[in-house]
């Protein structure tokens, strides 16, 4: 069974930055997707940032500039580079991954427990 992993959540001032960690724990040949989803209290989830292998990486509107999802395949981990952080951006962070299964090669996907991030005025 794969879980996602998050980590690198936390309290941070506005105009700071942090960098969120996604791992896919277990045996996987690949991650074909990523996204990074956020929910603020009270608020729907929204997509962040997403990328599929291959293709291009899309960001929302609200984070364009400010934030860079990127991958390294060989630790099975997709990250959120998040900078110039506004209190606006206070949520909690979701990841979600689709994978290729070891050994089977099936497509899967996961979602991790969610990450905290307050940014204070």
């Amino acid at each position: 069974q794969v879980q996602l992993v998050e980590s690198g959540g936390g309290f941070v001032q506005a105009g700071g930055s942090l960098r969120l960690s996604c791992r896919a724990s277990g045996n996987i040949f690949s991650i074909n997707a990523g996204n990074w989803y956020r929910q603020a209290p009270g608020k729907q989830r929204e997509l962040v940032a997403a990328f599929t292998s291959g293709g291009p990486t899309n960001y929302a509107d609200s984070v364009k500039g400010r934030f860079t999802i990127s991958r390294d395949d060989a630790k099975n981990t997709v990250y959120l580079e998040m900078n110039s952080l506004k209190p606006e951006d206070t949520a909690v962070y979701y990841c979600n991954l689709d994978y290729r299964n070891y050994p089977s090669n099936a497509s899967s996907e996961s979602w991790g427990r969610g990450t905290q991030v307050t940014v204070s005025s």
